[in-house]
C-alpha cells in the first residue's frame, strides 16, 4: 500500500504469547505496523483463556490503548493510526472503525457528483427540516414528475421582457402593451428570482398589499394570468399542472345600479359639442363601442353606405372581428364630417376635452356611461340579448343580467331619434392643432 511515497510494513512474531513464565524477561510487541516513519505496536495478551490484541500509541502527550479480539482488526486500526501519525493528524484516531468505514463509503458515493461531504449533509438536513415527516425520496419523485418538462429556467423579468417583445411583434395595441408592461414590471420587481418558485399565496398576498381598488386588482391579476400562461407555453413552467396564477380567482365586484344618460342629457351634450368631439360622443352613444376600441379605430372602418362599422380583431378587446350596425341617427351625425385618418386623432387630448365639455354643461361623466346607455336602449328596442351581445362584444348573460329593463321602448325611440340641430357644425372647436388640449 502506497500513500505519498510511504510504505506500510507489518512485522509480527510467530509466538502465541506476549509474555513468558515467572522470572523471564518481558517480551516486546507481538506485531508492529509501520507506515513511513510512524510505527504502531500491537501487543498480544491472554487472560482466562481469552486472547486480546492491544494497540499502544501516544496522542497529545498521552498514552492511548485500544483492544481488539482478532489480529486483522487490530492491524487495520494500527495502519489507520500510523497513517494519521505520519500525516500529523493523529487527533482523528478517536473515530471508531465502523464510523470510519461509513465515512469512506459516503465519500465514495459523493465522488462522482463532486459535492463535498459537508455540503451534502447541510443540503440533506435543510431538506429534512422542510419535509417534516414526509419521505424525501417520495417528495423528490413527485417534484420530478411535475417539473421534469421544465427545461428552461429564467428570472421573472427575463420572461416578462420576452413576452412583451412577442406581443409587440404580434401587433398588440399600444394601450394593451402599456397595461401589460405596467403590471408585469411591478410583478417582476417584487419577484426577481426564478419564475418557477413563485406560488399562488405569494401572488395573492402581494396583490392584496397594494393600495388599489378591487377592479384594478382584478385587472392586474388578469395580466398575471396571461403572463403565466405564456411562461408555461415556453417551458418555463410545467405543463401537467395549473400555474400559480390559474389557482387564483378574480374577485367578485359588487356594483350598484347601472348609470345611463337619458335622451335629453345626451341631446344636450351633442347639440353643444364642436365637430371634433362628435365622433367620440355619437359613435359611443349610438354604437356601443368601447372607448379603448374607438381609440384604435380609423375612418376606413366606418362604411356609411353599407351601414356598418367593422372592428378588426386587433382593434377589438375580445380579439375577434365584430361588425356594428350604424343606426340612422348615427349616420346623420357622421355624414357631414371629414372622415380621414384616425377617428380620434389625439386620444388624451380628445378625452380630456369630452370630460371638460360635460363639466361645462354641469353634466356628470360616469365611467363607460355611453356604452351602458347604448346597450340599455338597444335591448329595449330589439328585445334580444343575443343580438345586442353580438353587436356590443359581450356575453348574452351579462347583457340580460345588467341591462335588461333599465329603460323603456319609448325612451329608446327618443335616444335613437337624436339628430343634429341646425347649424350643428358651426360650434367652435375645443382642440387646437398646436397644443391639442381642451380650452
Amino acid at each position: 500500500m502506497n500513500e505519498a511515497g510511504d510504505k506500510m510494513v507489518t512485522n509480527c512474531e510467530g509466538t502465541s504469547s506476549s509474555h513468558t513464565g515467572k522470572g523471564s524477561k518481558k517480551r516486546g510487541a507481538f506485531c508492529k505496523v509501520k507506515f513511513g516513519s510512524a510505527v504502531v505496536p500491537i501487543y498480544r495478551t491472554e487472560s482466562k483463556g481469552r486472547i486480546r490484541f492491544m494497540l499502544s500509541y501516544h496522542r497529545d502527550g498521552k498514552r492511548m490503548r485500544q483492544a481488539f479480539t482478532n489480529l486483522a482488526a487490530a492491524k487495520k486500526e494500527a495502519l489507520f493510526v500510523a497513517q494519521r501519525i505520519q500525516s500529523g493528524m493523529q487527533h482523528v484516531t478517536d473515530i471508531k472503525p465502523h464510523e470510519r468505514d461509513s465515512l469512506k463509503a459516503a465519500l465514495a458515493m459523493l465522488e462522482k457528483s463532486g459535492v463535498p461531504l459537508v455540503a451534502a449533509v447541510e443540503d440533506f438536513m435543510r431538506a429534512r427540516d422542510l419535509a417534516g415527516t414526509e419521505s424525501l425520496a417520495a417528495m423528490a419523485e413527485e417534484y420530478g414528475r411535475h417539473f421534469k418538462k421544465v427545461i428552461r429556467h429564467a428570472s421573472t423579468s427575463a420572461v416578462v421582457n420576452e413576452m412583451l417583445r412577442q406581443r409587440e411583434q404580434d401587433g398588440a395595441s399600444k394601450a394593451y402593451l402599456r397595461l401589460l408592461k405596467t403590471t408585469l414590471t411591478r410583478f417582476a420587481t417584487k419577484f426577481p428570482g426564478d419564475l418557477v418558485n413563485v406560488d399562488a399565496h405569494q401572488i395573492d398576498t402581494w396583490l392584496r398589499s397594494l393600495n388599489v381598488t378591487l377592479c384594478t386588482r382584478n385587472s392586474m391579476l388578469r395580466c398575471i394570468k396571461i403572463f403565466f400562461t405564456f411562461a408555461r407555453s415556453r417551458n418555463y413552467l410545467p405543463e401537467e399542472r395549473n400555474t400559480a396564477a390559474e389557482n387564483l380567482k378574480i374577485a367578485k365586484v359588487v356594483t350598484g345600479d347601472m348609470t345611463i344618460f337619458n335622451p335629453e342629457t345626451m341631446a344636450k351634450l351633442l347639440h353643444n359639442a364642436p365637430p371634433d368631439l362628435i365622433p367620440i360622443l355619437a359613435i359611443g352613444a349610438f354604437s356601443g363601442i368601447r372607448m379603448a376600441e374607438l381609440d384604435r379605430l380609423d375612418w376606413s372602418a366606418v362604411d356609411l353606405e353599407r351601414g356598418i362599422i367593422e372592428l378588426r380583431a386587433g382593434q377589438a378587446k375580445t380579439g375577434s372581428r365584430r361588425v356594428i350596425p350604424v343606426t340612422d341617427n348615427l349616420a346623420a351625425w357622421l355624414e357631414p364630417l371629414e372622415r380621414k385618418g384616425m377617428v380620434v386623432p389625439s386620444v388624451k387630448a380628445h378625452h380630456r376635452a369630452v370630460a371638460a365639455h360635460a363639466a361645462a354643461l354641469k353634466i356628470e361623466w360616469p365611467r363607460n356611461v355611453l356604452r351602458h346607455s347604448f346597450i340599455s336602449y338597444r335591448i329595449a328596442t330589439v328585445k334580444s340579448a343575443d343580438q345586442v351581445a353580438l353587436e356590443a362584444g359581450n356575453s348574452p348573460s351579462i347583457i340580460f343580467k345588467n341591462y335588461r329593463e333599465l329603460t323603456t321602448e319609448e325612451q329608446a325611440d327618443k335616444w335613437f331619434g337624436i339628430l343634429p340641430k341646425e347649424g350643428q357644425h358651426e360650434n367652435p372647436a375645443t382642440i387646437t392643432k398646436r397644443k391639442r388640449r381642451a380650452k
